[in-house]
């Protein structure tokens, strides 16, 4: 039997640079970096001090006042995208329950509001520490909190896949409604990992951008003068169905997800493995997967972290995964925009690039002012007019993990 094909129907997004699927789109075209100087603590005794802040977002605005002041800011996020995702998806009261799964990844989870409780506690004792703290800082709270909010009792997952979580999540979810577990989900990342202790342990092993003078310049895959990737907060989370069941009720499809492959390094905990191999190894898995060559890929949204010690493994993965096509296929690194938002990055980028295939725009890559000689890519600087079959977006985190994504225009 031929498998079930899946497609998106809705994208749900809260990010430094806009909110629901058209304002994300927007702050992509937009081309400017939402990085600055951090205020929502004291960062002064760190390396680094600038970050992506969302300051636009408020719970109670998406959410009913109750369960605003009940949840983190990391459930709060992944239940407000969730939300748009089924609202935007044409999803009704008759698609909840077993029928539809939830897949949430995420690198920290409810970390930052554990740190948060824990000053209440060492400054006012068991007193000073919210009861909700037990049920915000396990992996699958995210997952959870979006299952009760909207009522669905199909399975529900947490992964914590450090930056390849959210890609991780949506790859889990395309494959279980493939197989028929499920026949829609809501799948994809949050992260809201801007607290002092949280942010300092990134900061402390130096992997961070220090361009602490120049915020909006820090963040830029790619580039000779990238210096570390700057740290971000978000959530995105795809509304995902078995495609005859969403033209059968008359969904807008923005995208088809035909592919999905993961790896890991097995090598080092901060560092890529050098020559790229496994990674390479999940892309290649992803086509397989989707039974798509190399040359009908159009796009590769890359993970593109703005370090200096990933970017080269990660251009020598896309070589080794595309062989001669890779000097004919177009790849950019969106996180110049909205910086790094662990877990989240990958729902935010497969989000966009789903976009990228529908509005028959290509990214380009903020902040790409010097490419690196050494990254032997077709890197695009500035969004470019193109209608491609199919794409791929990237996923690498520490631990070595590894994911891809491979998804196609739907007509």
């Amino acid at each position: 039997m031929n498998p079930r094909r899946v497609v998106i129907t809705g994208i749900g997004a809260i990010t430094p640079i806009g909110t629901g699927a058209d304002g994300l789109w927007d702050g992509v075209m937009a081309d400017r970096s939402a990085v600055r100087v951090i205020d929502r603590f004291d960062a002064s005794p760190f390396p680094s001090r600038i970050a992506a802040q969302i300051d636009d977002f408020d719970p109670a605005a998406h959410l009913d006042a109750r369960r605003a002041r009940r949840l983190d800011r990391f459930s709060a996020l992944s239940v407000a995208a969730a939300r748009m995702a089924f609202d935007d998806g044409g999803l009704g009261a008759t698609d909840r329950g077993a029928t539809t799964g939830v897949w949430i990844g995420s690198a920290l989870g409810g970390v930052a509001f554990g740190e948060e409780q824990h000053a209440g506690f060492v400054a006012r004792g068991v007193r000073g520490v919210a009861p909700t703290l037990a049920l915000a800082v396990f992996g699958g709270a995210g997952a959870s909190n979006v299952a009760l909010d909207l009522g669905l009792t199909g399975p529900s997952v947490g992964n914590a896949n450090s930056c390849a979580s959210g890609a991780v999540a949506i790859g889990q979810a395309f494959s279980a409604i493939r197989e028929g577990t499920v026949d829609a989900a809501l799948a994809g990342g949050a992260e809201a990992p801007l607290a002092p202790l949280t942010f300092g342990a990134f900061a402390m092993i130096r992997v961070l951008s220090q361009r602490n003078d120049e915020p909006a310049r820090a963040s830029r895959p790619f580039d000779l003068e990238r210096d570390g990737f700057v740290m971000g907060e978000g959530a995105a989370v795809l509304a995902l169905e078995e495609r005859g069941a969403a033209m059968r009720r008359g969904a807008r499809i923005v995208a088809e997800i035909v592919g999905f492959g993961a790896s890991n390094d097995a090598y080092h905990m901060t560092a890529p493995r050098p020559d790229g191999r496994d990674a390479a190894r999940a892309v290649r898995a992803a086509l397989a997967d989707a039974g798509v060559a190399p040359e009908r890929i159009g796009y590769v949204n890359a993970h593109g972290s703005s370090t200096p010690l990933n970017e080269p493994a990660e251009a020598r993965a896309i070589r080794a995964a595309f062989g001669v096509m890779t000097d004919r296929i177009p790849v950019s690194g969106t996180k110049g925009l909205y910086g790094h938002a662990l877990g989240a990055s990958g729902a935010i980028e497969a989000a966009i690039t789903a976009m990228a295939l529908d509005r028959g725009v290509l990214p380009g890559t903020c902040n790409l002012e010097t490419p690196d000689p050494t990254i032997d890519l077709r890197l695009l600087r500035a969004a470019t007019p193109a209608r491609v079959d199919a794409a791929v977006s990237t996923s690498f985190g520490f631990g070595g993990m590894n994911a891809a994504l491979v998804l196609a225009r739907h007509d």
